[in-house]
């Protein structure tokens, strides 16, 4: 037996419709160009809403009921059982904190977010000795995983996974995925600067992707993009420090912490990465931001279709060598 999907009504020409929400405790802006009606679109942001949710499920660390808090719960105790989506998010997670060294680990959940509140009362920052406890249990080499059973262990008492890195962008590529085999062929999910774009704009041409402008703005000055970039089926994520961030002696350090030493990164303002998947792209900006431009670009020099925008302390402005700006 067959099936057919209803045809959904037509309207004379393509038409963008956009919802903004909260969601993964970020703002999502979600957008479908479609001739349909508006409740046609409409229903395919409520299925795209619906999956992000249900990663947020999966991932937040604030329900103890949650995939993530149940493993936490059993660092340094035994290993838990896990769904075969996490297990391959987690699975992920390490290949890529081996490709960076260290740089991007989804164990910095054990650092204590209240000695780096990045408020006017940070005003120094804290001894190596304190540092050095900090990064104690960031070490993705401790989280064992057994593919027999697809379970996952954290092998160290007080280890705690966060998907702060790359959960945003998983989340914004699996709603792409869902809109898509729903029929929309046109769209964007941007889950705050984390964005994938496929297809096309109403007016048929190319996604037009601003670039923000990291030098500090007034208060009222809205964030400005100093470049742009036209994409279709690619996905963006920017890691920043204009946005939150300290100044302490005369230098700036940004609200990223370098899970190698404990210490907030200093030298960029910030890293734009154009990726195939927004996954990829959320995961690789944090950890060029904690590199530098130099070590940084030469790792996504090496990477196929992938493509960075680094501006640093100084205005300064280095581009990947396949990357040309507009």
């Amino acid at each position: 037996m067959t099936s057919t999907l209803p045809v959904p009504p037509l309207t004379d020409a393509p038409t963008l419709h956009r919802r903004v929400l909260r969601l993964m405790g970020n703002r999502f802006e979600i957008s479908v160009v479609t001739t349909s009606d508006s409740a046609w679109a409409e229903a395919r942001i409520d299925a795209a809403v619906a999956e992000i949710s249900r990663i947020e499920r999966l991932l937040t660390t604030f329900d103890e009921g949650s995939e993530t808090a149940r493993i936490n719960a059993r660092a340094g105790i035994g290993p838990v059982v896990v769904s075969a989506e996490v297990y391959a998010l987690i699975e992920r997670s390490l290949r890529l904190s081996a490709l960076t060294q260290g740089a991007f680990d989804i164990t910095y959940g054990g650092i204590d977010k209240r000695l780096w509140n990045f408020d006017s009362q940070l005003t120094a920052l804290p001894d190596a000795q304190t540092a050095r406890q900090l990064v104690r249990l960031i070490n993705y080499r401790n989280v064992r995983l057994n593919p027999t059973d697809s379970s996952v262990f954290l092998t160290e008492t007080g280890m705690r996974l966060g998907f702060g890195g790359i959960g945003k962008g998983y989340a914004a590529e699996r709603a792409k995925a869902i809109m898509q085999q729903q029929g929309v062929d046109n769209g964007v999910v941007n889950a705050a600067g984390d964005l994938t774009a496929w297809g096309q704009q109403p007016n048929g041409q190319p996604w037009t992707i601003g670039i923000a402008d990291p030098t500090p703005a007034t208060s009222h000055t809205a964030t400005r993009a100093f470049s742009h970039l036209r994409i279709s089926n690619l996905a963006v994520a920017t890691s920043g420090n204009y946005e939150k961030f300290v100044v302490i002696g005369g230098k700036r350090y940004a609200h990223t912490i370098d899970p190698r030493t404990g210490y907030p990164i200093s030298g960029l303002k910030s890293v734009t990465i154009l990726a195939p998947n927004a996954e990829l792209a959320d995961a690789l900006a944090t950890p060029v931001m904690v590199m530098g431009a130099r070590v940084g670009l030469h790792l996504i020099d090496q990477l196929p279709h992938i493509g960075c925008v680094i501006v640093d302390e100084h205005d300064r402005l280095f581009t990947s060598k396949n990357l040309n700006l507009i």
